[in-house]
């Protein structure tokens, strides 16, 4: 109590005008914005990784059934009534995926070709992720393609309404270098549309209907998984767990953040990346208190000869002066809080800052305010502000001989 009395008077009295606590002013500014800095960066990040979630989450399944071994399975081996009948499935579909092949006119490109169902679109959001035309894999007998956007612009494929796109693939156990145009089958579909999502997956996928794959590839009544979506009232652990039990140990079941664990894994070592490069200017800037403590410990000389004549010991006394730089840095410290988190909000809700770019999926820098960042940065940065204080303190008033 004794201490904070002290520490309050010697920054905020109205006879403690000097230019110690102009200095101190200074530190205060030069503390709050790397703070404000982390949770911004923080936020930013969050928002990022929100989007590709989001991104991912319109292709790729909330769970994946998969064979143990092998690439493919018979359809009749992994029925859906199975998958449909375990609680929290909402939808199943059949998918066979295998590279291939796509070209038009003189352009070619290697693409991942995902053969699926017609309870696709119960799955997957895919009229969502539409850029052009309608999401249709096929009219009666006639089997269409949808591309994705990247891929179309590879090939070349700008009028795309009515045009075919072709699809190569090589035949199993019957190719030969001798005669390498007979290794390939073929496949010769309209467009109906083309998706957009990332940059990666719109530039090496496209969509065609299950029975085209398996003609293509060879594969009759054949699929490489059966996805899955949830009915949101479960979590994917659980749904997980449920539907192991029910497909047995030939096939593998894998939720969505598993199957793209590596991509989260590299996002989340960026943002932590990011997080101590804005450590070490907070723990730059929060050096500045040395000097305001150094320069303090000196002018009060006289007051602290005063304090030991009236009984005071050196612990008090470095504890009036540590607090005295917990002060400043808290003022610092909850001022770049509050403006990295209003500066945050309001991002979140308005997006007055825009992207300079008519290409990506988002118009304005995306930001998710997590309370935890704030926390996590609150922590480290009074942990940070006590050491310096405790460490200048204990040296200062060591060398003075109190």
């Amino acid at each position: 109590m004794v201490a904070r009395l002290f520490a309050r008077r010697y920054l905020f009295s109205r006879n403690s005008r000097s230019v110690i606590n102009i200095i101190a002013g200074v530190s205060v500014a030069a503390v709050a914005v790397p703070v404000a800095a982390m949770i911004i960066l923080l936020s930013v990040f969050n928002g990022f990784e929100g989007i590709i979630r989001d991104l991912r989450s319109s292709f790729d399944p909330d769970i994946a059934i998969r064979p143990a071994r092998g690439a493919v399975f018979a359809c009749r081996e992994l029925p859906k009534s199975v998958a449909e009948a375990v609680e929290g499935v909402a939808a199943s579909s059949y998918v066979l995926e295998q590279g291939a092949m796509a070209g038009y006119r003189s352009e070619r490109t290697v693409i991942n070709l995902r053969g699926a169902d017609s309870d696709y679109i119960k799955v997957l959001p895919s009229e969502e992720i539409m850029s052009a035309g309608r999401f249709e894999l096929e009219l009666g007998e006639i089997d269409k393609a949808v591309i994705g956007r990247g891929a179309a612009r590879t090939l070349g494929l700008h009028g795309y309404i009515l045009d075919n796109v072709n699809l190569y693939a090589l035949r199993r156990n019957s190719f030969s270098t001798l005669l390498p145009a007979d290794g390939f089958s073929t496949l010769s579909l309209p467009v109906a549309g083309l998706f957009a999502t990332d940059a990666e997956t719109d530039s090496s996928n496209a969509i065609v209907s299950l029975r085209a794959a398996q003609r293509l590839f060879d594969r009759r009544d054949s699929a490489s998984a059966l996805f899955v979506k949830a009915d949101g009232g479960t979590s994917l652990t659980t749904l997980k767990r449920r539907l192991q039990e029910a497909v047995g140990e030939r096939f593998t079941v894998v939720t969505r953040d598993e199957a793209n664990a590596s991509l989260y894994r590299i996002m989340r070592y960026e943002k932590w990346g990011i997080f101590m490069i804005a450590l070490m200017v907070l723990a730059i800037a929060s050096l500045s208190i040395t000097g305001v403590l150094v320069m303090l410990i000196i002018e009060k000389r006289r007051d602290m000869d005063v304090l030991r004549a009236l009984g005071a010991d050196t612990a008090l006394v470095r504890r009036i002066f540590r607090t005295e730089g917990l002060l400043i840095c808290s003022l610092g410290g909850f001022a770049g809080l509050a403006a990295g988190i209003a500066l945050s909000l309001v991002q979140q809700f308005l997006q007055p800052v825009k992207i300079p770019s008519a290409t990506l999926v988002v118009s304005a820098y995306p930001v998710e305010l997590h309370a935890a960042d704030a926390i996590i940065t609150a922590v480290v940065f009074l942990t940070t502000a006590y050491l310096i204080s405790a460490v200048t303190v204990g040296s200062m008033i060591k060398k003075q001989k109190l």
